[in-house]
């Protein structure tokens, strides 16, 4: 063959959409409409309760069943949610972290029933709860036993199901909470690290087979819009792996020390305003994991253009399925080998990355490693950090957003043109009819069963066993997500995160006459007028939606104003919010809810501080809110709604210092 010559293609990367919604049955029907597309592999998205382990008539699951995902409380709906496919002959990526053990019981215990040999399934649990506490939200127990969970399954994964990745380290959500390419791979690795030791120190995997263990862990990145500097990331991922796993591991084996790795591309960058741009988005940062051979992405899922709006439909998840088979099957990109290799500029860029994550994976282990940079705030104020400074520069203009900050006149888009039908809504009634069958499904247990399963499970969470055992008999024996997870809180107890906030920087400057002074200015003028003291802003997350960045990014510049921010935190209900409300006395309550709750959650809050005799306290929300819902909260008494297209936070802290002086009859 000569130097250019064309060769035989390779094989395609895994296609996959990641999808679920509303019931098992709805999204069985959704996942045959996609294979029968092309598409080369599953990705279920589970709804927020069955993530936080939380059955569906629980109080914090309000709002939100089915709405961000399928929700699978007990073996029936796993058996629905497969029915027709046979998982023996599928990929399934399944995105669960704290119940990923659960998920992955149920998964096998069907795949049992429909006679597959568990020893042959191929797919992926997420599993990673580092970047939960980070960035994602939807943690459930502490880090000590977290990281007990995570061994467990994968030594169970190692002896039993020999093709499935345990575990999907993943960088991805961190890119999303404002990690930089450093960050990203510094943190992801490090948390390999503290799983892999974890792992090797349990005893339960013999020496001679620790690279089968590292042979299996896979990582799920993220890949934005500087599509250069991202294929160099993964290139440099792929080179400090080999290091790692060499050097620290003794794994001899290249084929086992070989970086693999699944990527959904940035929704970060993904924009409200002209969200037709969103396309050619998706399309560079897909480039960026699939043109360098050596660094190609196994496995890519692609967000639709309009995800900004709201949850994307059917026919949005092809287009991005369509654009990936395009890529494949039309271009000529799988006919050469990498055709980076060589490159002076891609070598020093995939250098830098190397030496500076290096050096920061050096200083996380410095800390006592990713645990416990996790359990001191030093890995989430850092995220936060980075994440006020990348807002910062959009707000300046330094960094340029096509429609946002820059080219922002337009033409009518025609396909925004109807924006209640441009995404896809969730029947709010379908709540009620899966609280109604989980009810059926206890009734029809055998109850003393899953008692015995619960108080066996309780018993190996007490003490050392390998909990995937005691799990399995809690699937077969028809125990619910929320039992099984209520058990282990039990014994281990729950979790809040640190929240980043107190430790972020201030990331704007506040020099005479910049936007920050002119609201601090109005700030302090406003306490004045309001009898002293400072004004104070609560930003509350009701419900289980665990997207905390836009909250954290709000309170810090709410802080750096002159106000005094009360945040807790995650996963309240309504209750806890107005409570506190009424105790910190606040001016100003500041709703963030990105999972679509909103419609349930909001008015329950505004109806709470009605009975509490505060209801002239102004109510703000934030979030990926339809406009005929805004127009719907507005009439219901929200002060005011800010979506991702009201880009600019110091803006927006603006407003909400004029809803406080409306509210308190000042002038405007």
């Amino acid at each position: 063959m000569t130097a250019g010559e064309p060769r035989k293609k390779d094989r395609p990367w895994l296609m996959r959409t990641y999808a679920g919604h509303s019931t098992a049955e709805a999204s069985n029907a959704l996942y045959r409409r996609n294979l029968d597309k092309g598409q080369t592999g599953l990705s279920v998205a589970f709804d927020l309760p069955t993530q936080t382990g939380y059955d569906a008539d629980h109080v914090l699951a309000r709002g939100e069943v089915g709405r961000v995902g399928v929700p699978i409380a007990h073996l029936g709906d796993m058996r629905r949610l497969f029915e027709g496919i046979p998982l023996e002959r599928m990929n399934t990526s399944m995105t669960i972290n704290a119940t990923a053990m659960w998920l992955l019981a149920l998964y096998q215990v069907v795949a049992e029933e429909q006679g597959a040999d568990v020893a042959a399934l191929q797919g992926t649990t997420q599993n990673d709860i580092v970047k939960e506490y980070l960035s994602r939200g939807t943690h459930v127990f502490p880090p000590e036993p977290s990281l007990r969970l995570t061994t467990d399954m994968i030594t169970y994964t190692v002896h039993h199901m020999p093709r499935w990745n345990p575990i999907n380290i993943c960088s991805y959500h961190l890119q999303e909470a404002g990690a930089t390419p450093v960050q990203e791979i510094a943190y992801a690795m490090s948390t390999a690290v503290a799983v892999l030791d974890a792992v090797f120190a349990s005893g339960q995997v013999p020496q001679e087979r620790r690279g089968e263990v590292v042979g299996r862990i896979s990582f799920f990145v993220n890949a934005g819009v500087r599509f250069v500097e991202e294929m160099c990331k993964m290139r440099a991922f792929g080179r400090i792996w080999d290091t790692l796993t060499r050097e620290r591991y003794g794994v001899q084996d290249p084929r086992q020390r070989r970086f693999r790795y699944g990527v959904q591309v940035n929704s970060l960058g993904l924009t409200e305003a002209q969200p037709e741009n969103n396309v050619q988005r998706i399309v560079l940062e897909m480039l960026a994991v699939t043109l360098s051979k050596d660094a190609r992405a196994r496995a890519v899922q692609l967000p639709a253009w309009n995800e900004a709006l709201g949850l994307p439909r059917p026919w949005d998840q092809q287009w991005s399925l369509r654009i990936q088979q395009v890529l494949a099957h039309e271009s000529d990109l799988l006919e050469y080998p990498d055709i980076f290799d060589g490159s002076h500029v891609v070598e020093a860029k995939v250098a830098e990355l190397v030496e500076q994550a290096t050096a920061e994976m050096a200083h996380i282990e410095e800390l006592g490693g990713a645990m416990a940079a996790v359990e001191s705030g030093y890995l989430k104020s850092e995220l936060v950090a980075s994440h006020a400074a990348r807002r910062a520069r959009i707000e300046s203009g330094e960094e340029k957003v096509v429609g946002v900050n820059i080219h922002e006149s337009t033409e009518p888009s025609p396909l925004t043109a109807d924006l209640d039908t441009a995404i896809m809504t969730v029947d709010p009634a379908n709540e009620a009819r899966v609280v109604a069958a989980l009810h059926d499904w206890r009734l029809g247990r055998d109850e003393p069963r899953a008692q015995e399963a619960l108080t066996a499970l309780r018993s190996a969470a007490a003490g050392t066993a390998n909990l995937m055992t005691a799990t399995l008999e809690c699937a077969r024996a028809g125990v619910t997500t929320g039992e099984w997870s209520w058990a282990l809180r039990d014994v281990f107890g729950e979790f809040r995160a640190p929240t980043g906030v107190g430790a972020a920087p201030v990331a704007v400057g506040a020099e005479d006459g910049s936007p920050l002074a002119e609201v601090r200015s109005k700030v302090a003028a406003t306490a004045k007028e309001l009898g002293g003291g400072r004004l104070r802003l609560l930003v509350g997350k009701p419900g289980l939606d665990g997207h905390s960045n836009g909250a954290e990014q709000i309170a810090v510049r709410a802080r750096d104003a002159g106000f005094e921010v009360v945040y807790q935190g995650i996963r309240l209900t309504p209750e806890q919010i107005v409570s506190a409300a009424v105790a910190e006395d606040v001016h100003c309550v500041g709703l963030s809810i990105l999972s679509g709750s909103h419609a349930a959650l909001v008015p329950d809050v505004l109806e709470r501080l009605r009975r509490a005799g505060v209801d002239d306290i102004p109510v703000v929300v934030g979030g990926i809110i339809p406009a005929a819902d805004a127009t719907a909260l507005r009439a219901a008494g929200v002060a005011a709604v800010f979506t991702p297209k009201d880009f600019g936070i110091t803006g927006i802290i603006g407003r909400i210092v004029d809803e406080i002086r409306l509210a308190n009859k000042l002038e405007v």
